[in-house]
């Protein structure tokens, strides 16, 4: 079994030189440290986390708090959270809060008071896992980053600029010509569904294509709000329909795609469609969609970024507000 002594041996270095390499790099020259981590592979030395533990008082464990699994924008969120801190040799640990018997947010509080009670370096947040309950992040003893909208400002925050992409999205559709334009939001209890709409309604406005009203839809960013929104504007505009729709999010504008094509309507000859996000799966859906956002995986590592400035001591000032700005994707969809 391989040691410290023994990769202290290997490369003509002293033991606690090795330790250094390990566990505060930064003490350490370039060139001693290519030759510790050159025998530390070479014996295939892999250090003990609770012997680390004891030294350093950190368990190299972040945790990270999430809504929903099932919703294709989070495994991305985790997928490169954990690959950003598997860099620096942290390991991650997922709560999902959309367990059986529903009240997400309850169990958000719930895991979140098991994360303090247990030795955890950090804590990353997915907005609605806590949604309406952000005041449980007041006081918090432990370095943690908010992905979403955060109005108490109590830790790390970044966010998308929800006004600013939908801003974009109604600017675009306007320059195309569009004139009456069907509008899908998300439910306006949530701050940033009702930021994304008013930005689009304002884009619309200052591009001469004047909101209208009856043309709006209140959905839930559920995928069975989209089958909705299409079966409402069929049944109400079927003979008339606006020349183009927005939906606010991906899941709901992947299942109007579907009921549209399942009820003989083309995209986008008989109406156009736009969505809000930017996941990855929508470079496989066909036809392709004119889309506005930035990806879960810019939230995840700028989120990571955050934190870890914090784990390092590299920032100890007050909490931080990032926003991540959009990015317009156009297609002739659109």
């Amino acid at each position: 079994m391989s040691t410290i002594a023994k990769v202290a041996k290997r490369a003509g270095v002293s033991p606690t030189t090795v330790s250094h390499v390990i566990n505060h790099a930064d003490r350490v020259s370039a060139s001693l440290r290519a030759k510790v981590q050159a025998a530390i592979e070479e014996l295939g030395y892999v250090p003990n986390p609770q012997a680390q533990s004891l030294r350093t008082g950190r368990t190299n464990i972040v945790a990270m708090l999430i809504p929903d699994i099932s919703n294709p924008f989070y495994p991305e969120l985790v997928k490169t959270a954990q690959s950003e801190l598997e860099r620096v040799g942290l390991d991650m640990l997922i709560f999902n809060t959309d367990v059986p018997g529903g009240h997400s947010q309850d169990h958000g509080r719930l895991y979140l008071r098991q994360i303090s009670n247990r030795r955890i370096d950090g804590l990353i947040v997915g907005d609605f896992a806590l949604h309406g309950k952000h005041d449980a992040l007041i006081g918090l003893d432990i370095p943690t980053v908010f992905i979403g909208d955060l109005p108490n400002r109590a830790v790390d925050s970044v966010r998308i600029d929800d006004f600013g992409g939908g801003y974009q999205m109604g600017a675009y559709l306007a320059s195309k010509g569009h004139r009456r334009v069907a509008h899908v939001t998300g439910p306006s209890f949530f701050a940033e569904a009702m930021a994304r709409a008013a930005g689009f309604e304002k884009g619309l406005a200052d591009h001469g294509a004047p909101p209208i009203a009856e043309l709006r839809y209140e959905g839930t960013y559920l995928p069975p709000a989209g089958n909705e929104a299409v079966d409402w504007l069929l049944s109400k505009y079927g003979n008339d329909l606006p020349s183009a729709v927005f939906f606010g999010n991906y899941l709901m504008a992947a299942a109007a795609l579907a009921e549209f094509y399942d009820r003989g309507i083309r995209i986008p000859e008989d109406i156009a469609l736009a969505v809000f996000g930017d996941q990855p799966q929508l470079e496989y859906v066909r036809p392709r969609v004119t889309r506005v956002g930035n990806t879960p995986s810019e939230l995840a590592r700028r989120a990571t970024e955050m934190l870890l400035e914090r784990l390092s001591g590299r920032y100890a000032g007050e909490p931080r507000a990032d926003v991540v700005p959009c990015i317009l994707h156009p297609f002739d969809t659109a």
